[in-house]
């Protein structure tokens, strides 16, 4: 069965999709038209970059306005300090995922924590 067959079926199914490292290897726009993706994630290769290099800046900007147009919400991964999530926050980004928030977790830490600030709120 075709890849673009499973991925509808797990669409119709309500499976929602993310194309990840948005912007690097393989991922292409014709990836955006082809498949049913609900977000997009911003490789952490522009992110490190975004505070000192112009072109990191304008490339993570113009993805975050392009997810929006198409109404794709936008994860920008390898977030590492507060400037970096400022800027992000600035720009419209949905969500954020890197260490100044967490280091990767093992399941029983991951929910533990997820309870802890689910009381808080």
């Amino acid at each position: 069965m075709p890849s673009l067959v499973v991925l509808e079926e797990l669409a119709r199914r309500g499976v929602r999709l993310a194309l990840d490292d948005f912007g690097t290897g393989y991922s292409s726009l014709a990836y955006l038209q082809r498949f049913n993706v609900d977000k997009l994630k911003i490789d952490r290769s522009f992110v490190k970059d975004v505070l000192t290099d112009s072109q990191g800046e304008a490339i993570t900007s113009a993805i975050i306005t392009l997810a929006h147009s198409l109404e794709l919400n936008v994860v920008a991964e390898g977030v590492e300090t507060h400037e970096q999530l400022q800027f992000l926050r600035n720009g419209g980004c949905d969500q954020v995922q890197g260490f100044l928030l967490s280091k990767p977790l093992k399941v029983d830490d991951c929910l533990a924590r997820l309870r802890q600030e689910t009381r808080v709120s």
